[in-house]
């Protein structure tokens, strides 16, 4: 876990040290972050819009893919680390890890794709073009097949109440260390899991769409966000 909380800090400090030569870096990164956050917005508004996933879709676009400095929760996380190591089981543990990987993938994509647009205006066309010249196709696959893994990592934590009993014990101590951010990030992503009551719906979808829209970008289809249209008003 430290290892990948490292190569998360080197990223994130590798953008900060690139945007002191480039200094409009960081706001095409973050305009590169709110763009994808408004397609995954749209990509599953069937799945917000039905009351048993919509607090699962709320913790993915503002937890994990959203506009959030992550910093403070990368630096509460390392400080959490002996506690977490002490108290969570291996599964769970293991499950942070991976969750952690995860991350680093989609710090990489993202500041890869922000020095691919450079400075031309972004939309679909533009977001599409830069995709394809970053290219990666199996780490992309291996980013869906990741999210899956800690998805179905997650659903079993939840179903453990020692896990929710250790969430609780770290409250007030979090606090009062200054950790607030990072008991906040674990208790949302608890209840959103918890809340659905199963969870292969809402992961064989994301899934299924990711895989679809990588392929059509990859493979340059004239309109590969055009589905987009259709899954926004997809009836379960």
């Amino acid at each position: 876990m430290l290892d990948r909380l490292k190569q998360l800090q080197n990223l994130r400090g590798h953008a900060t040290r690139e945007a002191a030569a480039n200094p409009d870096f960081d706001a095409r990164l973050l305009r590169v972050k709110a763009w994808q956050q408004q397609r995954l917005r749209r990509t599953y508004a069937d799945l917000a819009a039905d009351p048993r996933y919509a607090k699962a879709i709320a913790f993915f676009l503002d937890e994990l893919y959203g506009t959030k400095d992550s910093a403070i929760r990368d630096r509460d996380l390392v400080r959490m680390y002996p506690t977490m190591k002490r108290l969570l089981p291996h599964f769970a543990f293991e499950t942070v890890e991976r969750a952690l990987e995860l991350d680093v993938l989609a710090e990489e994509f993202d500041q890869a794709l922000t020095r691919e647009l450079g400075g031309k205006a972004l939309d679909d066309a533009s977001y599409a073009d830069a995709f394809r010249r970053v290219g990666r196709r199996a780490d992309r696959i291996h980013q869906v097949e990741l999210m899956q893994r800690v998805g179905k990592g997650l659903e079993v934590v939840v179903k453990k109440p020692m896990i929710h009993s250790a969430l609780k014990m770290l409250r007030r101590p979090a606090r009062v260390a200054g950790l607030g951010e990072m008991q906040h990030f674990h208790e949302a992503c608890f209840a959103a899991f918890k809340h659905m009551g199963g969870a292969d719906h809402f992961l064989q979808t994301i899934a299924a769409r990711e895989t679809v829209l990588i392929g059509r970008i990859l493979d340059t289809h004239p309109d590969p966000f055009g589905i987009v249209a259709e899954w926004e008003n997809f009836e379960q």
